[in-house]
This record gives C-alpha cells, structure tokens and sequence, in this order.
C-alpha cells in the first residue's frame, strides 16, 4: 500500500512518498529488486492499473511499397 519514488528533473532530485489508506498498488512481477518505468506505466501505477494486464501492440517495420 506505499510507493516511494526517488526523481531527478534537471534541477536536483526529489522524493515523493505515497500511501493509500484503503488499498494497494498492484505491483509490477519482475524477477529484479529495482525496475525502470515509463512516465505512462508509473501515472498507471499511480492511478491502480496493472501495468502487467496492459499490453501495446508491437512495433511494426514496413518497407516502402515502390
């Protein structure tokens, strides 16, 4: 039920703590302690989705047709 995030934004870094009083974070499964996130998967963190149910579509390369 807590997060703590340790940012950087060009000026020096800041730590933002966050607790929720009637749930939980549902937390990413990876095999390692530290993980990286996108700026989108932690607004989803943040707001309680399961980053691990989302899925993007794969990148897709095409070759030009002339």
């Amino acid at each position: 039920n807590r997060v703590k995030l340790l940012l950087y934004d060009r000026t020096g870094f800041w730590l933002m703590f966050k607790r929720l009083e009637a749930d939980h974070f549902v937390w990413p499964h990876r095999e390692q302690a530290v993980i990286e996130l996108t700026t989108e998967q932690l607004h989803w963190l943040l707001d309680g989705i399961d980053i691990d149910a989302m899925q993007r579509h794969p990148a897709r390369r095409y070759r030009h047709a002339s």
